[in-house]
C-alpha cells in the first residue's frame, strides 16, 4: 500500500448532496412517528454539551428514502470555529473494514478470485509463519484469527516496506479461533485484495464499489477541501483530510483498517444498497443477495463474540444497535466516533459520524451516544413493514425461508428461539462475572487442574457464594492455596497481612501484602493454574491491580496459565482521566504507566500489563456478560460489597480517585468517620471560606458544604478539623480528577504555609502536574499539562477494552 498522488484522491465535488444521495420524505411516510423521531436531535445536543463531540450529522433511512437528517454543532473549533454541515467529510476510521476492505474482498469472492477458505499462507507467502499460514480469510473477516489487536507503532516508524516485514514477522498472540478484534488482520485483507486484483485497495474500491454506487464523496486520501472534518493534533498540526489512525497514516494514507473519508450520505446510499440485495439506488449492482446475507450472517460464532464477514453482529461493540433494535441486524463503528448500524427485519438504517476527537483527544468514547441515537430510532418506529430485500435475514437465518442457501449455510447449527431487547436506559442490567460464567460452564476449563485462587471477600457469584467456597466444592476443581491482597482475605485488615490457613476450608493463604508482594516460588510448587477474582475501584493507586501486576509476572516465571475472571469497573468504563504515571515514580500504589482513572475492568487491564510490560503470561480472560462501559455498579445488578474497610459505598468510589490524591497530604480525608472520602479538612481550614472558594471554581457534578469534623484515627485523630463535605449532584457530569486537582489548588491558593503538598506528587505521580499546582495554575490549565499523554494512553488502552 504505498501513498497515491491526486490521480487517485477523493474528488469532492460542489453538487448538492441530496440531490446525489438518497431522497429525504416524510417520516410518516416510512412508517415513523415524526415527533419521536425528532427526539435524535435533542440526544445529539446533549452530547455536545457535554463536550462528548463538538457536532455531529445524524441519517435515518428506510424504504429507499431518509426520514431524518440533521447537522447540528460545529465540525471545527480549532484554529477556528465552523458550522457542522450535511456534506461534512469525516474520517471514517474502522468504518474502512466493512465499507471499503471487507466489500472488495467479497467482490473478489464473487468473481471467483477468492475463496473464503483460502489462507494466508497461500496467498502471501512472506506471512506463512509463526503459526499464521493457516489463516483463512473468513477468519480474517470475523477477527477469529489470533492475531494481535496493534502491533507496536515503532514497527511502523521506516516506511511501508520495513512496516510490511515487520507485518510478515508476527507471531500469534491468541489463541486461534479466539475473537479478538484486529487492525492487524484487516491490513492483512487489503493487502490480500492489493496482491489479487493488481491494483491498490483504494482503487479498486474507487472502481467497484464507489464510483458504480455514486458515493462521490468516499474515498481514501482527500484532498484539503473546507468541508473536511478536522480530528486533533499531531505532532503540533491538526488532522485534517490526513488519516487520524498512525499505522495506516504510516502505510500512506491507505489501509485495510483505516483511512477511508466519506459523508454521511454516501453511506447512506451504501446502507440502502445492501438492504436491497447489493443493488444500488442508482439500479447499478456491486454484489449478489447472498453475498449480502453472507456478509451479515455471524454464522456458528459464540454469543457476544459474533461478527459476520467484516460487520459486527452481536458483540461489545454493538451499541450503535440501541436498546430495542433485535440481534438480527449488523453494522461497525469507528474510533474517530463513526457509526453505522443497518436492521434488515424493519429495514431501518442509521449514519451517526462525529468527530468527537477534535480538538484535543479528550472526549470519552461515543458508545452511549451511539446507543441513545438508535434507541430513540428505534422508539419512533410505528410501522413495522418490512419492505426492503434484505429484510427477511432474521427467518432467514432461523431456515424459516424457502430458495438457496447462503454460502455459510453448511456450517449453520440450530439456534435457541431469539430473544426481544429491551430498552435498558430505565432497567438495571443482569450482570454476570466471570465466576459466574465459569460456574455456568460447570468449571470445565479448570476441572482436574490444581488451582491456587488469589482472591477477598469481594470475589463472589452473583447469588453471594464466595468464590472461595465455589471452588472449593466444585467436581473435580482442586483448589490447593488462597492468595490474599491487601486488607487480607476478608477485607478486614488495614495494615500488612499475614500468611495464615483458611478457617473454614483449611486452605494456607499466602498473604501478597506482607514479607512479599509477588507469589514465591514455593508457595506456586502444587499448582497448575492460577485463578485472579478481585473487584477493583478504577483508581491507578488502589493496589489490587498492583497485585493483579505482579501475579501475572509470578505465573510467567512459573509457567503456569492465569485465569482472569472479570468484573465491571464500578465507577464506569467510558471516563479515563488524569497523568500518567512518571517512570520515576513506580511502585506498589502506581504499578504501571496508567492515568489516575483508568476507566478499565481487571480483566482488560491484565491483558494491558500482560502485553506492554511483556510479561508474556499464559493468561485467558473470562468476560462478564451484560456490562455496558457507560455502567456504573448501581446498573449492574449486583450485590454491593466493600471492597476495603473504608470503600463503603458507590458514592466514596466515584470520589475515591480524586480525594485520594489528597491522602498523603496533612489532611484528613474522611477515614476514621462513617463517610470515608465523603469529607476533607484539617485544623488549619476555615471551613466556610474553603467550601465558597471551592463551590466558586466551576467543578462539574460536585458541591462542597462547610463542617466541622473529628476523626478517629490517621494524623488528625481526635482534633477538630474544618472542612467540606462533598455532595455529587450530578453522577454523570461529576469528575473526579477535576475534584482533587481543584482541592490541591485551592489549598496551595489559601493555606500555601499550613497544607504540605509533597505527599500530593507522590499520589499523582507526575512532575509536571505537581509543579503546575504549585504554580499557582487554574484546574484546566493542571489538565492541560496531561492532555496529550492522556491522549496517547486513550489510543493505547483501546486495542484492550473487551466491553463496549
Amino acid at each position: 500500500m504505498k501513498l497515491h498522488l491526486a490521480s487517485t484522491a477523493l474528488i469532492l465535488v460542489s453538487a448538492c448532496i441530496a440531490k446525489a444521495g438518497l431522497p429525504e420524505a416524510p417520516p410518516e411516510t416510512l412508517g415513523f412517528d415524526p415527533a419521536r423521531l425528532a427526539r435524535v436531535e435533542g440526544v445529539i445536543r446533549e452530547s455536545i454539551e457535554k463536550k462528548q463531540a463538538p457536532g455531529a450529522v445524524v441519517v435515518v433511512g428506510r424504504r429507499g428514502k431518509l426520514a431524518y437528517v440533521a447537522a447540528i454543532g460545529e465540525r471545527s473549533i480549532v484554529p477556528t470555529h465552523e458550522p457542522m454541515t450535511r456534506d461534512t467529510v469525516f474520517d471514517l476510521a474502522s468504518l474502512t473494514k466493512p465499507v471499503a476492505t471487507a466489500t472488495s474482498v467479497m467482490i473478489l469472492v464473487e468473481q471467483g478470485k477468492l475463496r473464503l477458505d483460502d489462507t494466508v499462507g497461500k496467498l502471501l507467502p512472506e506471512f506463512d509463519n509463526h503459526g499464521k499460514g493457516s489463516i483463512t480469510i473468513e477468519s480474517l473477516l470475523r477477527h477469529r484469527t489470533g492475531l494481535t489487536a496493534d502491533n507496536p507503532i515503532a514497527d511502523f516508524l521506516k516506511g511501508p516496506d520495513e512496516a510490511w516485514r515487520n507485518l510478515a514477522n508476527l507471531s500469534l498472540a491468541h489463541t486461534p479461533d479466539t475473537y479478538v478484534y484486529s487492525d492487524v488482520g484487516f491490513m492483512i485483507l487489503g493487502r490480500i485484495v492489493e496482491k489479487i486484483s493488481g491494483e491498490p485497495l483504494d482503487q479498486f474500491a474507487r472502481k467497484n464499489v464507489f464510483e458504480p454506487l455514486g458515493m462521490s464523496h468516499t474515498g481514501f486520501l482527500p484532498d484539503q477541501r473546507e468541508n473536511l472534518a478536522p480530528t486533533e493534533k499531531d505532532a503540533g498540526v491538526m488532522l485534517r483530510g490526513i488519516v487520524h489512525d498512525p499505522r495506516a497514516r504510516a502505510l500512506g494514507g491507505v489501509a485495510g483498517h483505516a483511512g477511508l473519508f466519506g459523508t454521511a450520505d454516501d453511506l447512506a446510499v451504501y446502507a440502502q444498497t445492501l438492504l436491497d440485495g447489493g443493488v444500488a439506488p442508482n439500479g447499478k449492482r456491486i454484489l449478489g443477495p447472498l453475498t449480502v446475507r453472507a456478509m451479515a450472517d455471524a454464522g456458528t460464532t459464540p454469543a457476544k463474540e459474533r461478527r459476520g464477514l467484516g460487520w459486527d453482529v452481536d458483540t461489545p461493540h454493538s451499541a450503535p444497535r440501541g436498546g430495542l433494535f433485535g440481534t438480527n441486524g449488523f453494522g461497525h463503528t469507528g474510533f474517530t466516533g463513526t457509526s453505522l448500524w443497518i436492521d434488515p427485519p424493519t429495514g431501518v438504517f442509521v449514519v451517526i459520524l462525529t468527530s468527537r476527537l477534535h480538538p484535543d483527544g479528550k472526549a470519552p468514547s461515543p458508545t452511549s451516544l451511539r446507543y441513545r441515537v438508535a434507541t430513540v430510532v428505534a422508539a419512533s418506529i410505528v410501522e413495522e413493514k418490512q419492505t426492503s430485500a434484505l429484510n427477511d435475514l432474521a427467518r432467514f437465518r432461523e431456515g424459516e425461508l424457502p430458495g438457496e442457501p447462503s454460502v455459510l449455510s453448511a456450517r449453520r447449527e440450530p439456534r435457541s428461539p431469539r430473544i426481544t431487547q429491551v430498552d435498558l436506559a430505565s432497567t438495571p442490567s443482569e450482570v454476570l462475572c466471570g465466576i459466574d460464567v465459569l460456574a455456568r460452564e460447570k468449571y470445565a476449563s479448570i476441572t482436574g487442574k490444581r488451582v491456587g485462587l488469589v482472591t477477598n471477600h469481594t470475589g463472589r457469584t452473583r447469588t453471594g457464594i464466595s468464590t472461595i467456597d465455589a471452588l472449593h466444592t466444585a467436581p473435580g476443581v482442586n483448589l490447593k492455596a488462597l492468595f490474599s491482597p491487601e486488607h487480607g482475605i476478608r477485607g478486614a485488615v488495614d495494615s500488612e497481612v499475614a500468611d495464615a490457613l483458611d478457617e473454614k476450608t483449611g486452605l494456607p493463604i499466602f498473604s501478597l501484602y506482607g514479607k512479599t508482594r509477588k507469589p514465591s516460588a514455593e508457595s506456586l510448587k502444587d499448582i497448575d493454574l492460577l485463578v485472579y477474582d478481585i473487584q477493583d475501584i478504577g483508581a491507578r493507586f488502589y493496589t489490587y491491580i498492583s497485585t493483579l501486576g505482579l501475579v501475572l509476572e509470578a505465573a510467567k516465571e512459573r509457567a503456569i496459565p492465569i485465569y482472569v475472571l472479570d468484573r465491571p469497573n464500578p465507577i464506569g468504563g467510558i471516563a479515563f482521566d488524569g497523568p500518567v504515571r512518571d517512570p520515576s515514580f513506580a511502585s506498589f500504589i502506581a504499578h504501571h504507566a496508567l492515568p489516575v482513572r483508568h476507566g478499565m475492568t481487571v480483566g482488560e487491564l491484565a491483558m494491558l500489563f500482560n502485553k506492554e510490560r511483556s510479561i508474556g503470561a499464559d493468561l485467558l480472560v473470562i468476560k462478564c456478560e451484560g456490562w455496558k462501559r457507560s455502567d456504573l455498579f448501581d446498573r449492574t445488578g449486583l450485590l454491593w460489597v466493600n471492597p476495603s474497610p473504608n470503600m463503603r459505598s458507590l458514592t466514596e468510589a466515584l470520589l475515591y480517585p480524586g480525594v485520594g490524591l489528597l491522602e498523603a497530604t496533612n489532611l484528613a480525608t474522611g477515614r476514621g468517620t462513617d463517610t470515608p472520602f465523603e469529607r476533607v479538612g484539617a485544623p488549619y481550614i476555615d471551613p466556610v471560606r474553603f467550601a465558597n472558594e471551592l463551590n466558586s471554581i466551576g467543578l462539574h457534578g460536585v458541591r462542597f458544604v462547610p463542617i466541622r469534623f473529628s476523626p478517629k484515627e490517621r494524623q488528625f485523630a481526635g482534633k477538630d478539623c474544618g472542612g467540606v463535605y462533598l455532595q455529587i449532584t450530578e453522577q454523570d457530569q461529576f469528575e473526579p480528577i477535576g475534584l482533587g486537582v481543584g482541592m490541591a489548588v485551592t489549598l496551595r491558593k489559601l493555606y500555601p504555609s499550613d497544607w504540605k503538598p509533597d505527599g500530593f506528587l507522590k499520589m499523582i505521580a507526575d512532575e509536571a502536574s505537581y509543579k503546575a499546582v504549585l504554580d499557582g495554575k487554574t484546574p484546566k490549565q493542571v489538565a492541560e499539562v496531561w492532555k496529550t499523554e492522556l491522549a496517547e494512553f486513550g489510543r493505547m488502552r483501546d486495542r484492550y477494552l473487551l466491553y463496549r
